[in-house]
């Protein structure tokens, strides 16, 4: 079976790992592409071919998610993919993060030999520098994706297929229409170029659904983002998403949350907003009240306000006025009762008495 040469810009005979690379790319990056990029060192430092079966095997991930993980550095440019004319992988240059060379220098042709064992999916068409572009400019690769790629019996058949036409029936559902051969072609298009799984797509469209959002135009513009951004199971969609959602940051900082959300806090957030149905003044009321109140175990104290409101119907700020307004009455006339009680005037028995009873007895008397 035929491997992949992996080469590397700087140190060999050892493996090492770039402050840089620590300080800036390791905190955004997932297991998986963490474990492949570590094991690409060590077989740059010891020269040890490989290929992206072998890589999966070790690993016990599919051939399919090893290749997004290199797609993901490469994205990154921490690495470099090299590929021969005809658009194979070829190789593999790990650059040198603390010494970078503003120009990435192409493979020897003498290195362009051995072919992989899998084709990375999708294999990038790599754009060339413009003719007009500044000398001193280094050449940006980037994916370019192509949906024309896509035949009418490819369409044909993806709706054919069981699992798929589960997906087109539940894409249907969500958008509230039958789809067209483009929308298909879209769904394609993420499955295929992508390499976005079936759950992934049915994440994506609720995803973009929730949020009002209809058009396949913009659908494929998400599933692109996620796509450079390495995303490849729901729970990283979710995960990315929260980073850039600007209400989840508002809740976070009316909290005194300085720092990035975790999944359990994520969780609450979108609780809020998803389940319950609060407008963003509503969670930023209760955030408030909870802030005044306690320093800690502050989203579960704040969900105890917002499922309070959500059972007894307060829906709007008018609403939350007229309840506080109704329970400061009430403790008012709670505590005048109380008062009464403690009264030592009152704390003895009090007897009902016949007045006209006792008069005449008297006179009998």
């Amino acid at each position: 079976m035929n491997s992949l040469s992996v080469s590397q810009n700087s140190h060999a005979g050892m493996t090492m790992l770039s402050n840089r690379f620590i300080d800036e790319y390791m905190k955004d990056a997932n297991d998986a592409q963490m474990k492949v990029y570590l094991y690409l060192l060590r077989c740059a430092g010891t020269d040890l071919p490989t290929g992206i079966s072998a890589i999966a095997d070790h690993f016990n991930y599919t051939e399919k998610d090893i290749a997004r993980a290199l797609q993901y550095w490469d994205r990154k440019h921490v690495i470099s993919l090299l590929y021969d004319d005809a658009g194979k992988l070829v190789g593999i240059r790990l650059e040198n993060l603390d010494a970078r060379a503003a120009d990435i220098i192409s493979m020897p042709a003498s290195a362009a030999i051995a072919q992989p064992a899998v084709t990375v999916c999708p294999a990038p068409v790599r754009e060339t520098a413009s003719a007009t572009a500044s000398p001193s400019s280094p050449a940006v690769d980037a994916p370019v994706y192509d949906k024309s790629v896509i035949t009418l019996d490819r369409v044909k058949a993806f709706k054919q297929q069981e699992k798929t036409s589960e997906l087109v029936f539940i894409t249907e559902q969500y958008l509230g229409k039958p789809l067209s051969t483009e929308n298909i072609r879209s769904i394609i298009f993420m499955a295929d170029i992508l390499q976005f799984s079936t759950d992934l797509i049915d994440y994506l469209v609720q995803y973009c659904v929730d949020r009002g959002k209809k058009d396949f135009r913009y659908i494929e513009k998400v599933a692109i983002n996620w796509a450079q951004a390495g995303v490849s199971t729901p729970e990283e969609a979710a995960s990315y998403a929260v980073k850039y959602d600007k209400n989840v940051y508002t809740v976070m900082n009316a909290l005194g949350k300085t720092s990035s959300p975790t999944q359990k806090e994520a969780s609450y957030i979108q609780k809020w907003f998803r389940d319950y149905g609060f407008t963003p003044d509503m969670i930023l009321e209760a955030c408030e009240r909870c802030v005044l109140a306690t320093d800690r175990h502050r989203f579960e104290y704040t969900d105890g306000i917002l499922q309070s409101w959500k059972e007894n119907g307060v829906h709007t700020i008018q609403d939350i006025q007229e309840a506080d307004a109704a329970f400061q009455k009430k403790k008012a006339s709670r505590g005048t009762r109380t008062a009464a009680s403690s009264n030592p005037f009152h704390q003895f028995r009090q007897n009902q008495y016949d007045y006209d009873e006792l008069l005449q007895k008297v006179k009998i008397n």
